[in-house]
């Protein structure tokens, strides 16, 4: 049963495959700690201890990396609802 159209569907197909690649190559950079990527870890405060800052910095990184591939799976299961919905309205179009 078709919940959306088939240029909603294809659309939608398109973002998730690009949303897929883009946040697994995010994740993987942020998993070798790309230095590109150091703004976008979370508030770390250098109170004295290098080892302690480091620490905190590495933990941002593998907490970003994770989040990002956990966003990477929520949009393949999108792509597989859109790909449903896109075989769902050809297969409708065919019937008719």
């Amino acid at each position: 049963m078709p919940i959306c159209g088939p240029k909603c569907s294809l659309c939608g197909l398109i973002i998730s495959a690009w949303g897929i690649v883009q946040l697994a190559f995010m994740g993987i950079f942020y998993y070798v700690k790309a230095v590109a990527l150091a703004e976008d870890i979370p508030h770390v405060e250098y109170e004295g201890d290098l080892n302690e800052f480091y620490l905190q910095v590495d933990k941002g990184f593998q907490q970003n990396a994770y989040n990002c591939w956990i966003a990477a799976l929520l949009y393949l299961i999108t792509m597989a609802i859109s790909a449903h919905q896109f075989w769902a309205n050809n297969r409708s179009s065919l019937n008719v």
